[in-house]
């Protein structure tokens, strides 16, 4: 891999995980009525969502800054992706066309760095045959 796609993928993992750490902690704080208000699903699965969009964000820089488990990056960043198609499909069926267009370019970049450091992360086989 090279510097720039390496500074390009670190550069996008701490802006989706400020975005991420921003959205979910939002989710777990705010008042349930509040939220549900805005977002039509209740009030238990937000907090969920919040929770796992917390962690997602934990996962997209926590391993690549302590060098630990590295392959967990591309993992946290699929399951973001699998959480903004959600909130595009959610944002699109309560009529928001350009309203859509948010969480699916933070799907995409999260596509972007679950495709980057997937490609960068060595197989676990690899690992394993270096070591022996």
């Amino acid at each position: 891999m090279t510097k720039t796609t390496n500074y390009a993928l670190w550069t996008v993992q701490v802006l989706l995980a400020l975005v991420f750490l921003f959205a979910g902690g939002m989710k777990m704080v705010l008042p349930v009525e509040a939220m549900t208000r805005q977002i039509p699903l209740p009030g238990p699965f937000l907090r969920v969502i919040g929770l796992a969009e917390v962690l997602g964000a934990i996962g997209l820089v926590l391993p690549g800054i302590l060098r630990i488990r590295q392959g967990l990056i591309p993992l946290s960043a699929t399951g973001l992706v699998v959480i903004m198609i959600g909130a595009t499909a959610l944002t699109l069926a309560n009529g928001g066309g350009a309203q859509a267009l948010l969480p699916l370019v933070v799907g995409l970049l999260s596509a972007f760095v679950a495709y980057g450091r997937w490609a960068t992360s060595p197989p676990q086989e690899k690992l394993e045959n270096q070591t022996a």
